[in-house]
């Protein structure tokens, strides 16, 4: 069974990310408990990829995070309101960087309706601002190791076989140009994971 580290330890983003689908993740956040199937992923290829914050070496007060070593959360806002959730993955240095897009529920869902202020009906957590929330995730945590305090990780028992992960291009960045329609994009293939409960 491959661990969080010995995956990030591959220093190959776009792979990072499709192996991320179907792992878990869990987060403890003032004592709360939460967990999710991760079902959606986007990878950015740092300084040569124009959909990047990184691009072209852009270092500011925001990408900095990206530069630190491997397994380093970087969350930054998003018009101002939705706190997104990205797994630093290269060595330190280059600034690769996985974006979760999506989960399927596990744990504390409970605890996931009073953070979205969903008393009832389906849960939507497919959407990096709605994943982050349900988990308690923020920028307050930007930074931080995903280690298990805090943010953790736990890879499936099996990788999933190619058949249950579909391929598509990034989502928003058509500002990126060629690199827009890059297969950086990866969704589980299970329809029963796709919707929330």
């Amino acid at each position: 069974m491959t661990t969080f580290e010995q995956l990030l330890s591959g220093n190959d983003v776009v792979r990072i990310a499709k192996q991320l689908i179907g792992s878990e993740i869990f987060t403890k956040v003032n004592g709360v408990y939460t967990s999710g199937i991760i079902t959606e992923t986007e990878a950015y290829a740092g300084e040569n990829d124009r959909a990047s914050h990184a691009f072209g070496g852009k270092r500011t007060a925001r990408t900095e995070t990206m530069y630190r070593k491997s397994g380093t959360a970087y969350i930054y806002l998003c018009y101002g309101m939705h706190h997104l959730f990205n797994i630093v993955t290269g060595p330190e240095g280059t600034p690769h960087a996985v974006l979760l897009r999506g989960i399927f529920p596990l744990t504390g869902n409970e605890w996931m309706r009073e953070r979205m202020n969903k008393p009832s009906g389906k849960l939507q957590t497919i959407g990096p601002g709605r994943a982050s929330k349900a988990l308690g995730i923020s920028t307050s945590q930007n930074g931080i190791q995903i280690d298990g305090s805090v943010i953790g990780l736990k890879l499936p028992d099996v990788e999933l076989p190619e058949f249950e992960i579909i391929t598509g291009r990034r989502i928003g960045v058509d500002y990126a140009g060629l690199d827009a329609e890059l297969p950086y994009r990866f969704f589980i293939n299970k329809p029963e994971l796709r919707f929330n409960p």
